[in-house]
């Protein structure tokens, strides 16, 4: 029973995974190609714009703009899907029993699928501009998931939060504002980490994941206290957003 159990909630995440792609691209005539070129788009946008106001005349800016804001976006795109994912499911919840722990799953999931294929545009825009892969970018696998794990603690939180609060939606796109700020996704992130606000990028997680990833990306050793903070992190997020979305999830029938 136990197997079978198992076996039909997989099946029910993918075909949700499915879904959230599809619904996703619905209206857009570009479908996923969207995905590559929006994030280069705004590299492009974010290269000339603070690079000419910062002086920044390094070939290799547009690849450290990118890749911060590949793994901003993700992070920001899974968890307000994961956020909203209740309340948009709200008509089926009511009439099908699903697990209702899949649905917020799902929406983060099938991000990082979408997130995982826009890296092309990254490996691209890197070996274009001569950033060229070493033996350091295995150094990544476990920094993307480490970004997973984030992502998905921080999301079932929201989720959970955001079924009783409604106004959790405009509150977190107020604080995904203040943390895109403090990730260095288009400023060096040494500028402030010399200074007395270094303590704003060293205790933002999503900041040490993007400095890891970086480190991996442009040849270099992450930092080792960066990824093992930013993995304890993670893994304390998903575990309370385990419990948490476990304590609530009898009361979301009364709330949606």
């Amino acid at each position: 029973m136990g197997r079978d159990t198992f076996a039909q909630n997989r099946f029910i995440l993918s075909e949700l995974i499915k879904k959230g792609i599809r619904l996703k691209y619905r209206r857009s005539y570009l479908g996923i190609l969207w995905s590559l070129l929006e994030p280069l788009l705004t590299m492009i946008v974010l290269t000339i714009v603070f690079g000419t106001l910062m002086g920044e005349k390094s070939k290799s800016f547009p690849v450290y703009i990118l890749s911060g804001r590949l793994l901003y976006g993700f992070f920001s795109q899974s968890t307000t899907a994961a956020l909203k994912s209740i309340r948009a499911n709200s008509s089926i919840i009511k009439k099908v029993y699903v697990p209702k722990l899949l649905y917020p799953v799902s929406s983060i999931l099938f991000n990082y699928i979408i997130f995982l294929i826009s890296l092309i545009v990254l490996a691209i825009v890197s070996m274009v501009l001569g950033v060229f892969p070493t033996v350091y970018l295995v150094q990544a696998v476990p920094v993307l998931l480490v970004l997973l794990f984030l992502s998905m603690g921080c999301g079932l939180v929201l989720s959970t939060v955001g079924v009783f609060f409604r106004d959790m939606e405009y509150l977190w796109n107020v604080a995904l504002m203040l943390i895109m700020y403090t990730c260095a996704i288009f400023y060096r992130a040494e500028k402030l980490l010399h200074s007395r606000w270094s303590f704003v990028l060293k205790y933002n997680p999503l900041f040490c994941v993007i400095d890891s990833f970086r480190s991996a990306l442009f040849g270099n050793m992450i930092n080792v206290k960066y990824f093992a903070y930013a993995t304890f992190f993670g893994l304390v997020m998903t575990v309370i957003g385990v419990v948490v979305f476990r304590k609530n999830e009898d009361k979301f029938i009364l709330e949606i």
